[in-house]
């Protein structure tokens, strides 16, 4: 099914595979270096400052000589800690922050977006080597409702040789980050100071949870002629991962207690011994909640050759192809406790009895609930206590690749023009199907037990296999099996051509004219097809019996139930759905196509004087949008719809640096700066057909502008050290927040149209402003300290109706993705042979989402990383990395006007640890 159903596939697997030959062959070239010095004479050699404390000094200096707020991350500064993306080192940069998911999925383990000062992920442009790159996700939600933020879980910190994030904007800066611009810069051939340059590492990573070791071999090569006119660097790497992660989601089904309901029977009329004072109609409980095991198999695996060709100082052409593949089937066990779906709404039961019901009604929210299992009840043959849907996706990845040409021609001594012609391409491929089993009903409880702490769920029999109750609309016995799923696939492509300009004028002053122009075409194209139910597959008898197993005991780390449930394992479910299930006819609701040609210019001057520098000048961009999307039309059936806009932007921006003194440095900053909206945001569909809700795009969105403000002052006070402190103030006009209205689509439950309450993006606006402060010092015998803190306030001004800030009783307008508080303590060491790092960062809660009842925030969260170093010799290093090592807590919270905040979810991924065998030449 894998080969039928994917439709790419990575075709630098061999290049990734050769990798541990390229370690023997580091390793047989110094063993003879080696032996060739032994013969020689000792002669004078050239020291070499390396590692950390060097890393620190180049990335300072590049701070402290750029014209705009910058920071810069060096090779040297991704390769001494466990970072395994560029993301994770991103992390540390004061006004950057990260999340390990693409929504709100949770926690894998491995940090996957990045945005900048506070703001959701679409609103910071992702580069790579200056131009645009396309990426995709695994995950199906992202892949509808996503497209424009870049999965970083895509580019090992391997491939990278600087990364530099552009917080301000100047002109020639591509638009698209109305907070900024985030560029990995990749190493070129005629770089390196040798004429033959190899590296390779290999070695394992350990996972707590799955309690298994997988292989992480990377490896590069890079060559020039005697002349440094030509070159050519190739790098691969192959990289695996086992994940077990312990998880308790209860937001799947909060909802609201009907009037006549047999928990509104039951807790209105408890008397005194109820201490509630308002009647349970309306309360919200649990309707779906419980334990959810998540096991996944990541393989990353691709590579880039970069072919440079210099003939003359006046000409340089640099080919550079990439692709990188995350290969990430997986499986979600949730085992549901389902007790308030049945008791809670009239429509379900009607005949419970209300004696066997007791609870605790508590700021609008059933705290509590025990249900029984009374003698002779006549509705309970048709309920049931907990459900088992096992989500398998025996496909999932993801995937990035680009062909980019990148050329330069220096006229004469004042005229240079540069250009770039290249194309990307990004893939998000899913195919998903469940395993629901209903179980009878035996009655249990629910305890909730704060925000941040697991429910309690009692679920007699819950360890033991069983299957009966309801029975899902299914013919034959009660509990029959059900499936449900699709196979959604996105793809999207950029081509693009610039050319750029560099004026040496005659002015003092105004000493460099810059300018250019470039075109793109964006387009996007997602596709849904639907699981179809074959014969036997509503059949109990059909289940893989042989799969059966239970959960793991990792679930007593997260103090939650779900230790020995039954379930079965991924393999059997794998082999169920593919005898019983198929994948046919499309879900038009789902899909869409988006084409966005853009074509923008620019002209921009530096400026300069004694103990002074910057820039200023303007960009103008123009976009067209045309989205086509199926709608239903007169006749009750599926008509695409195509809508057309466009738009043109100014984008101005003057930037200033002063030398205060020779230590101190003074930066002052002014921008208008654009993004476009998600791509999913204007025409993804994600509905819930059981609960009736969804989010559903709005194809008439508007770009979000933005207008930019910094002021900082650095002070290098000592080599390798400086303390700094930026202000910054934005206005966002445009800003994505999510209203209230319902929509009919067609229930692939009910089998019609039924109307859906949805939440819709639309404009509005917003601001964000903080203070960032960051403090390095290179102490003496070889220690040091690095700090940061970023303050960041963020919040919607433009109370959209129907949106949560535009709520009148309750407003909640506070800005998507903005952590007030966050930190990062790291101390260091370095001699000649021996290195250790220790990171610790921080990030307050934030708001992760809204949907048309509640809104979601993740709580607070804090990681330790970790990592040891040791120079065995000139060619062979090994290195002892450990990340999440508190094994942190991934929590999220749900908030809903007029009652408690509830526990939404909580995940533990477990510490991983990697030995590494780093070896050079």
């Amino acid at each position: 099914m894998q080969n039928k159903l994917s439709p790419m596939r990575s075709n630098l697997t061999p290049m990734a595979s050769a990798v541990a030959l390229l370690v023997m062959s580091v390793a047989m070239q110094a063993q003879a270096q080696e032996t060739e010095k032994a013969a020689k004479p000792k002669e004078p050699q050239e020291v070499v400052v390396t590692g950390i404390r060097a890393s620190l000094q180049q990335s300072m200096n590049q701070k402290r000589n750029a014209d705009t707020f910058v920071e810069v991350i060096t090779a040297e500064d991704i390769g001494k800690m466990p970072d395994k993306n560029v993301a994770d080192s991103l992390q540390r940069v004061p006004g950057v922050s990260v999340a390990a998911a693409g929504g709100g999925e949770g926690s894998f383990g491995e940090n996957d977006r990045v945005a900048l000062r506070g703001t959701p992920f679409g609103l910071t442009l992702t580069t790579l080597n200056g131009h645009s790159v396309s990426s995709g996700d695994w995950f199906a939600d992202n892949i509808v409702g996503g497209g424009r933020s870049v999965s970083f879980s895509l580019f090992p910190s391997e491939l990278i040789g600087r990364v530099t994030v552009h917080k301000g904007s100047q002109a020639n800066l591509l638009e698209g980050g109305a907070e900024g611009v985030v560029d990995i810069e990749t190493r070129k051939p005629l770089d390196f100071k040798k004429q033959f340059n190899a590296q390779a590492s290999i070695g394992m990573v350990n996972s707590e949870n799955s309690s298994k070791s997988d292989p992480q071999i990377s490896g590069m090569v890079a060559w020039k002629n005697d002349a440094s006119t030509m070159g050519i660097l190739v790098q691969g790497f192959h990289q695996k991962r086992t994940l077990s992660r312990a998880g308790q989601e209860n937001q799947i089904w909060w909802d609201k207690v009907d009037v006549g309901s047999p928990i509104d029977s039951a807790i209105k009329g408890a008397g005194t011994a109820n201490t509630a004072t308002s009647p349970a109609s309306g309360a919200i409980t649990n309707f779906l909640g419980g334990t959810a095991w998540f096991e996944q198999q990541r393989t990353r695996q691709g590579g880039l050759i970069d072919f440079q060709f210099k003939p003359s100082n006046d000409v340089n052409i640099d080919v550079t192809a990439f692709q990188s593949h995350l290969d990430a089937p997986n499986i979600n066990h949730n085992f549901m406790q389902s007790l308030g779906r049945f008791v809670g709404p009239s429509w379900a039961t009607t005949g419970f009895p209300s004696s066997a019901i007791t609870g605790t009604l508590s700021q609008g929210v059933i705290s509590q609930l025990n249900v029984g299992n009374p003698a002779g009840c006549i509705p309970c043959s048709g309920m049931s206590s907990a459900v088992q849907e096992i989500f398998s996706r025996p496909i999932a990845e993801s995937q990035s690749q680009f062909f980019n040409i990148d050329g330069s021609v220096r006229v004469n001594d004042r005229f240079t023009l540069s250009g770039k012609l290249g194309t990307t391409k990004g893939l998000g491929n899913t195919v998903s199907g469940a395993m629901g089993i209903w179980m009878p009903w035996t009655g249990g409880s629910y305890t909730i037990n704060g925000t941040d702490k697991a429910v309690t769920y009692v679920t007699p029999g819950a360890d033991k296999f069983s299957i009966g109750g309801f029975n899902n609309g299914a013919p034959g016995t009660p509990g029959a099996p059900y499936t449900y799923g699709s196979h959604v696939t996105a793809n999207d492509k950029e081509d693009y051509a610039q050319i750029d300009g560099v004026y040496k004028t005659d002015l003092t002053s105004i000493p460099t004219v810059r300018f250019g122009f470039r075109a793109a075409e964006h387009k996007r194209e997602l596709s849904s097809i639907g699981v179809n139910a074959l014969p036997g597959l509503s059949n109990a008898a059909n289940l893989p019996m042989s799969g059966l197993t239970a959960f793991p005991g990792i679930f007593n780390d997260l103090g939650a139930n779900g230790a020995g449930y039954w379930t079965f394992s991924q393999s059997a479910v794998n082999a169920w759905l593919s005898q019983y299930t198929n994948y046919s006819g499309h879900l038009l609701q789902n899909e869409f196509t988006i084409k966005e040609p853009t074509q923008s210019a620019y002209v921009m001057a530096d400026f300069g004087g004694e103990g002074f520098s910057g820039n200023f000048g303007v960009r103008v961009a123009r976009t067209s949008e045309e989205v086509t999307r199926n709608e239903i039309g007169p006749s009750g059936n599926f008509e695409p719809k195509t809508y057309k806009n466009s738009y043109v932007d100014f984008l101005p921006s003057a930037n200033f640096r002063l030398d205060v003194t020779k230590d101190i440095v003074a930066r002052f900053g002014v921008s208008r700066t654009m993004a476009r909206p998600e791509l999913g945001q204007m025409a993804g569909l994600d509905l819930r057909d059981v609960q009736g809700t969804g989010n559903g795009g709005n194809p008439n969105l508007k770009p979000i502008r933005a207008n930019t403000v910094d002021l900082g002052v650095e002070w290098y006070f000592a080599p390798k050290s400086m303390v700094s402190a930026d202000l910054f103030y934005s206005a966002l006009d445009g800003y994505v927040t999510y209203g209230a209205s319902t929509g009919t689509f067609y229930n692939q439950i009910q089998k019609k149209n039924t109307v859906y309450a949805m939440s819709t993006p639309i404009n509005t606006q917003a601001e964000v402003k903080g203070l960032e402060l960051s403090y390095i010092q290179a102490l003496p015998a070889g220690f040091g300290i690095n700090a940061n803190y970023t303050y960041t306030l963020g919040k919607e001004t433009g109370q959209a109706p129907g949106s949560k800030c535009g709520d009148v009783l309750a407003p909640d307008c506070t800005l998507i993705g903005t952590s007030k508080n966050a930190y990062n303590l790291g101390v260091f060491y370095e001699d000649s042979k021996f290195s250790a790092r220790l990171t610790y960062s921080y990030r307050s809660g934030f708001l992760n989402g809204t949907s048309r009842n509640s809104a979601a925030y993740q709580n607070d969260i804090g990681t330790l990383s970790a990592t040891l170093a040791y120079q065995i010799s000139d060619n062979f290093s090994i290195s002892l990395d450990g990340k999440d090592l508190n094994n942190p807590l991934v929590s999220s919270v749900t908030k809903t006007p007029g009652a408690a905040d509830l526990p939404a979810s909580l995940y533990k991924n477990g510490r991983q640890i990697f030995l590494t065998l780093h070896a050079k030449m």
